[in-house]
């Protein structure tokens, strides 16, 4: 290393661009654009998993007539039924309850494990949550059934929770 005529160090080399002068750093259009990206990449990202997030949340029901008009589709994949309870259907099980629900001209034979709600009874809609055995049955096997309201709800408002008088089916 030689020093400078004044005694001092050399000042460190700058790497010169085509033209001879010194190197400039990237532009900041380059940079931005590479936020940009990744900003668009990240938000479609995002509206993706809501938008398949908020799709599988809604899980509504079908009735007892949608399921029998579409039960070929539906095969053996479980789903939310929604019907009305058969007046002399329920009868307790080892395993739950079997009972029937209707809805129209058709009825479901529901073969139910786990113990009914407390509000279950006949004449009131219901959803069982399950799957026909075939594709070509109108047995439906369930594993959950849903009533509007808890007892704590039925105690306190007796009057608004009543059974369906008349036959629904």
């Amino acid at each position: 290393m030689t020093d400078t005529i004044d005694g001092s160090p050399p000042a460190p080399s700058v790497p010169a661009d085509s033209n001879g002068g010194p190197a400039l750093p990237p532009p900041r259009r380059r940079r931005s654009r590479r936020l940009w990206i990744v900003f668009a990449v990240l938000a479609a990202a995002f509206a993706f998993l809501l938008v398949e997030g908020l799709g599988s949340s809604l899980n509504y029901f079908d009735t007892v007539d949608q399921a029998f008009a579409h039960r070929g589709t539906l095969g053996t994949t479980t789903f939310r039924l929604e019907g009305d309870v058969v007046p002399g259907s329920i009868r307790p099980t080892a395993l739950g309850t079997d009972f029937a629900i209707c809805q129209g001209a058709h009825t479901v034979a529901v073969q139910n494990t786990g113990s009914p709600p407390q509000l279950f009874q006949v004449n009131i809609p219901v959803v069982v949550v399950g799957h026909f055995t075939s594709a070509t049955s109108s047995e439906f096997v369930s594993n959950q059934i849903l009533v509007k309201h808890s007892a704590t709800y039925t105690a306190k408002y007796p009057g608004r929770v009543k059974a369906n008088t008349g036959t629904a089916c």
